[in-house]
């Protein structure tokens, strides 16, 4: 069973939310995200928030057409976003993905981005994907990497203090056995130069960023 949370960050960013695919897919909505899916006809199996950014109308919509929804008070310890992708992870899915959670307020991104680091302490790759980036959080091992000409462009960033013995093979600009820290910008902006390359570390947590141009935002 897959997972995708779509939150409600600005729905520009938001990829096109039907999605073809042999495994079953549990949707969850937070807050704006719920009004998001029912737009696109999609009525999600969970939906979690304070609900303070809807519309009196939209919400009583919204608990007409979902069974489960659950509603907190807006003075909490959680943001939505995190009490849904706590549910998310005990349900143990093959896979969650974060939708709507980029754009807009950036401590809202940030605290999002931190969730990715909660997800991976606890078993769980957790993406979040818009329709110019998918990131993601990796423990160390070598990890074989395909081009992707919608996403040509790849960056690696240090999550902990240090990532060390970083190797980058079939990229335009090769590592072999580099560290980088917290705050270094050498993996940024790169690009597989063959069809099938690999990249490896031995320590540390490494975020992964496939990205595009905006000027080709779809």
């Amino acid at each position: 069973m897959k997972i995708i949370i779509v939150a409600g960050g600005p729905p520009e960013y938001i990829p096109y939310l039907k999605v073809n695919t042999s495994e079953s897919i549990t949707w969850i909505g937070v807050d704006r995200g719920v009004h998001y899916l029912l737009e696109q006809n999609i009525v999600p199996q969970k939906a979690f928030g304070d609900f303070d950014s809807v519309t009196a109308a939209e919400l009583a919509e919204m608990k007409k057409k979902i069974t489960d929804l659950d509603m907190f008070p807006s003075e909490k310890d959680e943001t939505d976003t995190e009490l849904a992708v706590n549910w998310a992870m005990a349900q143990n899915p093959s896979s969650i993905t974060m939708l709507g959670v980029t754009g807009g307020r950036l401590d809202h991104f940030l605290g999002n981005v931190q969730l990715l680091l909660k997800g991976i302490q606890n078993g769980f790759t957790i993406e979040i994907r818009d329709k110019q980036n998918i990131l993601y959080l990796v423990n160390p091992g070598q990890y074989p990497i395909k081009m992707n000409k919608d996403l040509p462009y790849i960056s690696f960033l240090s999550i902990t203090p240090t990532v060390s013995g970083i190797t980058l093979d079939g990229f335009k600009y090769p590592l072999k056995n580099r560290n980088i820290k917290w705050g270094d910008t050498l993996c940024i902006s790169n690009e597989l130069d063959t069809e099938n390359g690999t990249f490896s570390f031995k320590d540390g947590i490494l975020m992964m960023i496939r990205s595009r141009d905006s000027s080709h935002f779809m």
